[in-house]
């Protein structure tokens, strides 16, 4: 019996993902480069006996923001999984930035230098000291908890069924404090995690047991049973 898994997805580059400027709520489209990316992941990683399979999918969740509403739509679309498995999720939209929206992390450092806020050295980290009239990362780690234990939920009920992976498709700080908080971590330290805009990683359990959460490091190609396609 497959284990469940979990597919985290970033949303394709955009202009701002690629300046390297923080972007939450403001509303971009992707670029035409992050579209051809998306639809040629979407070509190589999804589809019958590949990495996502839609057979297999008991749920997607993906975040309001067009960015990512546009990358689910090239990477997997709901003709292929079924629209009544697509939820629109406020919970994982991406760490609201607040003051430092469309900003540089040097210039973010430097507000808040000029504010006063950091001193004797110390820099600003997102992952300990969240944003001025935005998220602290406890209000993330709340909302992030919040779905984990319902995908927990979801699957140890599906744990039987051909259904039972999830897909999420959301943004970059967001997916990696989800992976974190998949295996119980504080977020408070830097992750030291990459997700590439456009790319995929996967969450799963050990022992296929629901209360191992793991993040799975590589796996391997699901390759067709040849009886199986006989008798089919």
């Amino acid at each position: 019996m497959a284990t469940p898994r979990v597919f985290i997805a970033r949303h394709g580059e955009t202009e701002w993902s690629l300046s390297g400027q923080h972007t939450s709520f403001t509303n971009l489209p992707l670029t035409a480069n992050g579209e051809r990316r998306v639809s040629a992941t979407g070509r190589a990683m999804v589809g019958k006996d590949r990495l996502i399979d839609p057979r297999h999918i008991l749920k997607v969740y993906v975040s309001p923001r067009l960015r990512a509403r546009r990358t689910f739509e090239l990477l997997v679309g709901e003709d292929k999984c079924g629209a009544d498995r697509v939820v629109i999720d406020d919970r994982v939209q991406e760490w609201n930035y607040g003051d430092y929206e469309g900003l540089l992390t040097s210039q973010i450092r430097k507000l808040r230098q000029e504010r006063g806020l950091d001193k004797d050295g110390k820099v600003w980290n997102i992952w300990r000291d969240g944003c001025e009239n935005g998220e602290s990362p406890e209000q993330i780690v709340n909302r992030l908890d919040d779905i984990i234990a319902e995908i927990h939920d979801l699957q140890r009920t599906h744990q039987k069924s051909p259904r039972k992976d999830i897909l999420v498709v959301a943004h970059g700080h967001i997916l990696r404090a989800f992976a974190m908080r998949w295996v119980n971590k504080t977020i408070n330290e830097n992750p030291a995690l990459l997700l590439e805009a456009g790319a995929i990683g996967v969450l799963s359990y050990e022992h296929n047991n629901i209360d191992e959460p793991a993040i799975l490091l590589g796996g391997a190609f699901i390759v067709p049973d040849p009886n199986e396609e006989e008798e089919n």
